[in-house]
């Protein structure tokens, strides 16, 4: 799901992001875990799903392609926090899957209802352009993922990773699209999406990202 990086929580934070004993910081990294071979697993299968539903011209198979790489998203982060195997590779590299997954799925709706093209396009710019950058500023903090953003700054993390924000930015937009099929809709949905990322890049900048090594 889109920005469903490994780990979540609701909970709030014990301490500060510069807090050694913040259960939300960093630990040992190390690519090759549990949830991580369940997000290559489910990203190629979404994958090759969607190239498949594209070649054969099947709106069905696209959703199954949608389906996979939804229940894989959940999954993986699921396993990764009751394994305790949450890492920042494997956030990193749940992000960026999410987003090969989502442009294999949207640009497939593109190819096979080309009336949905504006809407999907604008989306796309959202999520995959300015949402990414959001969600890849976590590593300027000791903190494991975008999910643990709050204790950096709550207000962010509310509009972009909170379950509410999580389930607006990627299962509305989809369903909508895909039971109604009404353009201009999700095109207004993609634009108010767009617009809320521009004010989370605005504030993130506000607060500025700390420079590793930086002289002080």
């Amino acid at each position: 799901m889109g920005s469903g990086v490994q780990g979540g929580t609701t909970e709030e934070p014990a301490g500060g992001p510069d807090d050694p004993g913040d259960r939300y910081g960093i630990r040992e990294e190390r690519l090759l875990t549990g949830a991580t071979v369940i997000t290559a697993v489910r990203t190629i299968a979404s994958v090759v799903l969607a190239a498949m539903a594209a070649h054969q011209q099947s709106l069905t198979m696209l959703v199954v392609a949608l389906g996979v790489y939804w229940v894989g998203d959940m999954l993986d982060g699921f396993y990764a926090r009751v394994r305790d195997c949450e890492t920042r590779i494997g956030a990193v590299l749940d992000i960026m899957c999410d987003r090969l997954n989502a442009a294999a799925f949207y640009i497939g709706l593109a190819w096979l209802q080309p009336d949905l093209s504006p809407a999907i396009f604008v989306y796309l710019a959202e999520f995959m352009v300015v949402d990414c950058f959001l969600s890849i500023a976590f590593l300027a903090w000791p903190i494991r993922s975008p999910n643990y953003f709050f204790v950096v700054d709550r207000t962010i993390w509310l509009w972009n990773w909170s379950k509410p924000a999580k389930a607006v930015n990627s299962a509305l937009f989809a369903v909508l699209l895909l039971v109604t099929g009404w353009m201009w809709v999700g095109l207004a949905i993609a634009s108010a999406l767009l617009v809320l990322k521009c004010v989370s890049l605005r504030r993130l900048v506000q607060i500025g990202l700390p420079v590793p090594g930086a002289a002080r």
